[in-house]
């Protein structure tokens, strides 16, 4: 096989095979979303509200009939109900009040980390706000990692409708004092978004100068501080973060009251997370001598993720260490390999976007039942913690 070389490639080549990317990627967007390039919420039947309020379709009805909640709509040509979005989170939040957030306390951040990267943490953290917020609670997301899969997945084309003043690069330069500004609505009810974009990766030299022309300047708690006026806003803030130790990182890791780790069942990942373990301690103890005191999270979980069949002997035995290692840590959810995930992720969405009629039943009732089993686990830390507060 003759193999023509390819050339060399300057400045002028790149900025060319930069804007066809960003080209390509606004149609395929405007393609898979639809014609005009907006996202939409799902709609739900009577059955899948059901499965949110723990009611059969006999209470679903009796309930909608009542008055007292939204009594969906008979769309023509059928004899079904279906619910919005917004509609099945006014049923959430009233059948489900002893989960909410209590008023008097502040919302629980969650950051999902991991340094190495393809362990599916953006589509953990999407799954786990779109699930929040359809057991009735108001999510805010924050994009903290550059490559802005996140803020696509949310719907918005980084470099196209978002720019560097978008994101929370103002807020680590020093230009705003908290993260309020970079606030905008999805297409998902009761779940706003913090964007990114590639050049939020200046944040990585505008963090260590600050600190360096002012030494009272704490660049680890930027995040944290720019989060604390919208901590009375949401009930849960979920932090996406880069898949590597950078400013931006420690700044979500400082951030969070509790952390969800995705991590596959493979050698390579095992390794990786016990480096990610050994840095953080690195990190969190030069950065607990200079604080005065020791960074605490109110839980840490470990969630195997796209794990194969369990008919498979790839990554039995690694799941088997994961479980001996991190004991209690471990989630008993396993989200498993799914190609229901992957086709909805291609489309800009997750499990919750997807129609159930496109997919195979049994296929999206596996991948759907796991993260919702997930979000229920995750939910009782988190409500766990409101009671802890309370109770302190």
């Amino acid at each position: 096989m003759n193999l023509t070389p390819h050339g060399p490639a300057g400045l002028a080549e790149i900025e060319q095979i930069s804007q066809r990317a960003e080209l390509a990627l606004e149609k395929i967007r405007g393609t898979l979303l639809s014609p005009d390039a907006v996202k939409k919420a799902p709609v739900w039947n009577a059955s899948q509200l059901g499965h949110f309020v723990g009611m059969d379709r006999a209470k679903v009805s009796y309930h909608a009939k009542k008055g007292q909640v939204p009594e969906g709509t008979l769309p023509e040509g059928s004899s079904r109900k279906i619910w919005s979005t917004a509609e099945l989170q006014q049923w959430t939040r009233k059948f489900r009040s002893e989960n909410l957030r209590p008023s008097d306390q502040p919302a629980v951040t969650v950051a999902v980390a991991n340094f190495k990267g393809g362990v599916s943490k953006t589509t953990t953290a999407a799954h786990l706000a779109q699930g929040l917020s359809l057991r009735g609670h108001k999510v805010l997301l924050v994009d903290v990692d550059p490559q802005a899969s996140l803020t696509t997945l949310c719907g918005l084309l980084p470099g196209v409708e978002i720019d560097e003043e978008h994101t929370l690069s103002p807020l680590f330069s020093g230009e705003q004092s908290d993260a309020s500004y970079a606030v905008r609505p999805t297409y998902w009810p009761d779940l706003d978004l913090i964007p990114a974009m590639t050049r939020l990766y200046a944040a990585e030299f505008k963090l260590p100068a600050r600190q360096k022309d002012d030494p009272s300047f704490e660049f680890w708690r930027a995040l944290d501080l720019g989060l604390d006026p919208l901590r009375d806003v949401y009930d849960v803030i979920v932090i996406d973060s880069s898949p590597s130790l950078s400013y931006m990182t420690i700044n979500a890791l400082m951030a969070a009251d509790g952390l969800v780790i995705p991590v596959q069942a493979s050698n390579l990942d095992f390794a990786s997370l016990s480096q990610f373990w050994s840095l953080y301690l690195d990190i969190a103890r030069s950065l607990s001598d200079l604080r005065g005191d020791e960074k605490r999270f109110e839980f840490v979980d470990i969630v195997l993720s796209r794990v194969k069949p369990k008919n498979a002997t790839a990554g039995a035995a690694v799941r088997s260490w994961i479980r001996d290692v991190y004991a209690g840590r471990v989630l008993s959810t396993e989200v498993p390999e799914s190609e229901t995930v992957t086709n909805a992720g291609l489309g800009f969405g997750t499990i919750y976007d997807l129609p159930k009629s496109q997919v195979d039943a049994d296929t999206y009732a596996r991948a759907f039942d796991a993260y919702e089993a997930f979000v229920d686990e995750v939910e009782s830390e988190i409500v766990g913690v409101w009671n802890n507060w309370r109770a302190a």
